[in-house]
């Protein structure tokens, strides 16, 4: 659950209450929740396959601009040139996979995980997400896009509305 605190700030971020959430997964340099753990489930029964799920309007809007300039092309590329990367892709898939059957098995999205994963590269912001809270070495993917971005938390407090598509 999220602190009255971190409710605060996350609801300024999304523009709307967080829905299903089980924890803040990372925190941005500038303190704030910027990738909160979700159910599988959603409170009304809706399947939700997005264990990781990004907050802030900074971060979000940085990574937006990779994917508008074809850095998922890019990665897609390195994917399926380099069997070593495919097969850490896969492990972190599979990783991620575990990680969301202990918090609940949902059989309409078993086996599927997100962004893209084990194949494909579909979601940035999911693949960074998740290696933001995994932490570095679980999501090659997710670790080479978030090399690509500087850090959001340096300007201050990641808030609402004034950080929407910021891309630093």
């Amino acid at each position: 659950m999220l602190s009255p605190e971190d409710f605060v700030a996350v609801t300024a971020q999304l523009g709307r209450e967080p829905r299903s959430v089980i924890e803040v997964a990372h925190r941005c340099t500038c303190g704030q929740p910027d990738v909160l753990k979700t159910s599988p489930r959603l409170e009304d029964g809706t399947p939700f396959p997005t264990m990781y799920y990004m907050t802030c309007p900074r971060a979000t809007g940085a990574i937006g601009t990779l994917e508008a300039n074809n850095v998922m092309k890019h990665l897609a590329d390195e994917l399926a040139a380099d069997s070593e990367l495919a097969a850490d892709y896969a492990h972190a898939h599979e990783m991620y996979l575990a990680e969301r059957e202990a918090i609940e098995h949902v059989a309409e999205i078993a086996g599927i995980s997100a962004g893209g994963m084990p194949t494909r590269v579909k979601c940035l912001h999911v693949l960074i997400g998740h290696s933001l809270a995994a932490g570095p070495g679980v999501n090659p993917l997710g670790d080479r896009a978030l090399a690509m971005l500087k850090d959001w938390g340096l300007r201050g407090p990641c808030g609402g509305d004034e950080d929407a598509g910021s891309s630093d």
